[in-house]
């Protein structure tokens, strides 16, 4: 399956993770708040946001990408999510294509999280009993996607104590990992063409998006 084709399937399957913004920490929240807490903090705050600010109710994805920014990509540790999703060939890159790599994926998950609040702003989240102990510093947080008319989605995040807080570094949908969905398609794509060719890829990957978007 190539890029193309495998990043459209990520894609359809993150729209509904684009509300797993709301797995994040607050930009102020304290490290020793619990991470299950900080993320129903974030689903409140976002999501009030998205349903009453008359720019996004109004289409304008440059105000929700705003929203993205400031309230959710503090909180995600996106260079251990890209280590993840290159897997061995993580070491074969230099430390500049490894900043390229964290910076084209990154762009790609904040889109595709972007296009998902537009479409599913109505959608409510249940957050299940975190298990935790006091000397964790990885846990799993667990969440139900209520869907008016369909099934509730399973969403977990994976997430990670640095230090300075709580950060998501994977998500599963129904017990499919994101990071590992991207992992075969990025590592055949090195095979064939190398890291630079990944990154021209993704490259390539978020102009078409982009382009998409500015026709809206």
């Amino acid at each position: 399956m190539d890029l193309k084709r495998q990043g459209d399937l990520a894609m359809k399957k993150s729209i509904t993770v684009g509300l797993f913004t709301l797995a994040s920490a607050v930009a102020h929240a304290a490290a020793d708040t619990a991470p299950d807490v900080l993320a129903r903090s974030v689903t409140d705050e976002v999501m009030t946001i998205v349903r009453t600010d008359k720019d996004v109710q109004t289409g304008r994805t440059d105000r929700l990408s705003q929203l993205v920014e400031i309230k959710v990509l503090p909180h995600f540790n996106f260079v251990h999510m890209t280590q993840l999703a290159v897997g061995r060939n993580w070491r074969q890159a230099t430390p500049e294509q490894q900043k390229s790599l964290v910076d084209e994926f990154r762009t790609l998950l904040v889109r595709t999280y972007t296009t998902a609040f537009m479409q599913y702003k109505d959608q409510t989240v249940d957050y299940k009993p975190l298990r935790m102990a006091p000397t964790d510093t990885e846990v799993l947080v667990k969440s139900l996607i209520k869907q008016t008319g369909g099934q509730p989605v399973a969403i977990d995040y994976n997430m990670e104590n640095l230090g300075s807080g709580w950060k998501v570094y994977d998500v599963k949908i129904e017990g499919i990992s994101l990071v590992e969905n991207y992992r075969n398609t990025f590592n055949s794509e090195v095979q064939r063409n190398g890291v630079d060719g990944l990154i021209k890829a993704l490259s390539d990957k978020n102009k078409a998006i982009s382009a998409q978007t500015a026709k809206r």
